[in-house]
């Protein structure tokens, strides 16, 4: 099977593998070459996934900034 490359991943794909490559990883059973090839992949998979929230969080600024009654707020995982 060919490996997507992470821009033409989905958010949700780029952090499943993501998540696969630390377990992957955690385990301790790879050589140092391939952990080393895992790690650049998950770099590039972080990279790829950053750059993708980002690009949702510009949209979500452009969509309330039409919509003054909606002023953005930060974020908490406080539920009050």
């Amino acid at each position: 099977m060919a490996v997507k490359k992470p821009e033409n991943m989905s958010f949700e794909e780029a952090v499943n593998e993501l998540e696969s490559i630390v377990q992957e990883m955690e385990h301790g059973e790879l050589t140092l070459e391939q952990s080393l090839k895992q790690f650049e992949r998950g770099v590039k998979l972080a990279q790829a996934s950053n750059q993708k929230l980002q690009q949702a969080e510009q949209k979500v600024n452009i969509l309330l900034a039409n919509d003054e009654a909606s002023a953005p707020s930060e974020f908490t995982d406080q539920v009050d």
